[in-house]
């Protein structure tokens, strides 16, 4: 599922990128791995435990940005029938990492790879991780191989997956895919990809789900001064990630039929249209958020559904970039579920995906992925799953409820020190904003949202109470993203004009 992507480009000395790496000292961020780790990490490369099974005639490819080597999946499209077949290679991240030894230990420390706007803290050392373990072209690796057999319409018909050495044959890019496919010069199994995941899709929207098409913020430096800019995804995004959406969705229900597993959940938001939840229903999340979209001239009617809002919304615009932006906060509900032994939890479904899933397909960067793995493979065999991986199911819950708080701090870290860097010449200066929220013991406190630059910020009242969900015009009185003398992180600051 998306999160907010924020690069920033200039000089490592520039007062942003300062920041940023105060802020990972604030957080206790791991930068370098301890040598015992990068030891035995060196060894797993000349030793993997291989599968028996030889796929490395598959003609796969991967789908990553330009410079991304951490390769965790490669595809490979064809018709079968008169529907598709999807084969889907994910990293075997279990043939290099020993249960319970140093690599293992640091990843379950980690937890997951962290992404900052100027670099990323890697799950695993990079050795394995953008070496021997990366699905690099034209190199034999050990994978969870996945076949998905597709119907006409793209609906699921049957499921496998199994060990294999795999070889990837081309590194494709985004970009490189849609001008392929535009111009009709791209071969079937990339030609494909359209097809499939224009029906994937279409069947997302007929079961209530929603793909949240999040541009990336590039912050760019220029003499001191930052410029915000959005890349808007194109469509080969959308289609990539249908991919890695009905493989997750299939691990889910591989799962849950062997009743051993993890499931990534997600309870529905009041007004999504989703199924009922049991947990707590987010409704200042939802509130806040169309509170934001009335800040940034968005109409929302009230009988429009969330799902319905989004896929009317053009990435490539301002306002509507920036609200796909916020839309990610009612992601912050999502967990993971272990179940076993055929007791299924209360909630088995991602609201945003509207069905059961699971998080698969990302082991490089994602730690519970390396699990969910092996309880699918084990499924798929008929044969119980590792005793390693029943025995740390529990744990792993809480430890990726960590690792995910970890991220958010990161990502609100980030986010709060990039607008910071673009307002830090405009202090004095009056903007037209909405209050999107008020705190509920201090009235005159609370968060209002710019309309241009679409920037969100603490707003302080002085002690008279805010008018929520109202339009306002509030003078900027803070913004410096070094930090503060306590070591603490400068944030916008705003006070009623």
């Amino acid at each position: 599922m998306p999160r907010r992507h924020i690069r920033v480009s200039g000089a490592p000395e520039a007062p942003l990128r300062a920041a940023l790496t105060a802020l990972r000292t604030e957080l206790g961020v791991p930068e370098s791995f301890p040598p015992e780790v990068l030891a035995e990490a060196e060894r797993s490369t000349k030793a993997p435990t291989l599968p028996s099974y030889d796929a490395t005639d598959l003609p796969l490819f991967t789908i990553d940005p330009p410079a991304s080597i951490d390769l965790d999946q490669a595809m490979h499209l064809s018709r079968q029938g008169t529907g598709y077949r999807v084969r889907y290679a994910i990293a075997d991240v279990a043939a290099f990492v020993v249960p319970g030894r140093a690599v293992d230990t640091e990843a379950h420390r980690r937890v997951t790879t962290l992404y900052f706007p100027d670099e990323k803290v890697p799950l695993h050392p990079l050795v394995l991780s953008e070496g021997a373990a990366s699905l690099l072209p034209g190199r034999i690796r050990p994978a969870a191989l996945w076949t998905i057999d597709l119907d006409a319409d793209g609906r699921t018909l049957a499921v496998d997956v199994r060990r294999a050495l795999v070889r990837s044959r081309a590194k494709l890019d985004y970009a490189g895919v849609q001008k392929q496919i535009d111009s009709r010069t791209a071969e079937e199994p990339l030609a494909l990809l359209k097809e499939i995941g224009e029906l994937r899709e279409a069947l997302e929207v007929d079961r209530g789900g929603i793909s949240l098409n999040v541009p990336e913020q590039e912050i760019v430096d220029r003499d001191h001064t930052y410029e915000l800019t959005f890349r808007a995804p194109l469509p080969a995004d959308g289609w990539n990630a249908q991919i890695s959406l009905l493989t997750g969705m299939a691990a889910a229900d591989l799962m849950i039929a062997n009743g051993t597993g993890v499931l990534r959940t997600l309870p529905a938001a009041p007004d999504d249209g989703g199924p009922p939840a049991r947990a707590k229903p987010r409704v200042g999340d939802v509130g806040r958020l169309r509170r934001t979209a009335h800040a940034l001239h968005i109409d929302w009617p009230h009988h429009v559904s969330y799902a319905q809002l989004v896929r009317s919304l053009d990435p490539h615009r301002p306002h509507h970039a920036a609200f796909l932006q916020e839309c990610t906060t009612l992601l912050r509900g999502a967990g993971y579920t272990p179940f076993r032994d055929g007791e299924l939890p209360d909630i088995t479904t991602h609201a945003a995906v509207a069905a059961p899933y699971a998080h698969c397909t990302a082991p490089l960067r994602r730690l519970v992925d390396r699990y969910t793995s092996e309880l699918c493979l084990a499924a798929a065999a008929g044969q119980e799953p590792p005793e390693w991986v029943l025995a740390s199911l529990d744990v792993l819950r809480k430890e990726m409820a960590d690792g995910g708080r970890r991220a958010g701090a990161v990502e609100r870290g980030c986010v709060d020190i990039v607008e910071a860097a673009l307002l830090k010449d405009r202090v004095g200066e009056v903007f037209d904003g909405c209050v999107v929220d008020v705190e509920e013991r201090q009235p005159s406190v609370g968060t209002v949202q710019l309309e241009s630059p679409a920037i969100i910020g603490r707003i302080e009242g002085g002690g008279a109470a805010l008018p929520l969900g109202e339009r306002l015009r509030v003078r900027l009185t803070r913004a410096d993203p070094a930090p503060d003398a306590q070591g603490s992180q400068a944030k916008v600051r705003f006070a009623p004009a």
